[in-house]
């Protein structure tokens, strides 16, 4: 699926309605988000925060790798993650990622998951973010197997 945006607005109604239909899932959800810096992520999951119903402010995670709040519904947990100082995938073990993302009570975001792709489930949704003029960006969600 492929979108345009606008403006910032526009990315975080797009994560918003994303969120509200992965809802209604049985399963542990891992997302990648893959793009260059300034280029959506964060706003994007600002909006799919939301759309969970998350009430704390998202910020994008760099230093400190990973952030998690609660959820009501299906899901208990949404894991925002940034990868950009990872260098090697094996240092996500000291943050219990393996159990983080086969926990089927969790819905998982990862930024720069191009940085930790050997531990990644072959059913990731990747979404990847293009900046076109100004504030307008390309979308694309390809959904795994």
């Amino acid at each position: 699926m492929e979108y345009l945006t606008e403006n910032y607005l526009e990315t975080q109604e797009i994560g918003r309605d994303l969120a509200e239909e992965i809802k209604k899932g049985s399963r542990a959800i891992v997302f990648g988000l893959k793009g260059d810096l300034g280029a959506g992520k964060t706003t994007f999951l600002q909006g799919f925060a939301e759309g969970l119903g998350i009430k704390e402010k998202i910020i994008s995670p760099t230093f400190v790798i990973m952030n998690r709040f609660n959820i009501k519904g299906d899901f208990k947990n949404f894991y925002h993650l940034d990868c950009y100082r990872i260098e090697k995938a094996k240092e996500m073990e000291n943050l219990g990622f393996e159990e983080i993302i086969n926990n089927p009570k969790n819905i998982v975001c990862i930024e720069w998951p191009e940085k930790i792709k050997s531990i990644l489930p072959k059913d990731m949704i990747l979404i990847k973010f293009k900046i076109l003029d100004g504030d307008k960006r390309e979308i694309i969600i390809n959904y795994g197997k």
